[in-house]
């Protein structure tokens, strides 16, 4: 798989979880994608400084993403 075919694959995880994030006032952006194993987010609105973040991240996005694209490893919130 391509970077860019990666990338896209990230994308559609991401517009799937996206509307459970903007339904609270947040949403999520993707940064980048390292090594074609960890993939870099920015949570954003509400989701920035929200307790239960981290747990969304990790049970959610992460989650989400694998099943899109099963070679990330790994999902890291960047602060902004």
């Amino acid at each position: 798989m391509t970077q860019k075919e990666l990338e896209i694959k990230v994308e559609e995880a991401l517009n799937e979880i996206r509307p459970f994030l903007q339904s609270d006032g947040g949403d999520i952006s993707l940064l980048s994608i390292d090594n074609g194993k960890v993939v870099k987010v920015q949570l954003e609105g509400a989701c920035v400084g929200c307790s239960v973040n981290q747990m969304t991240l990790k049970s959610g996005v992460e989650m989400t993403i694998k099943k899109h694209a099963p070679q990330i490893e790994q999902v890291i919130n960047v602060e902004a």
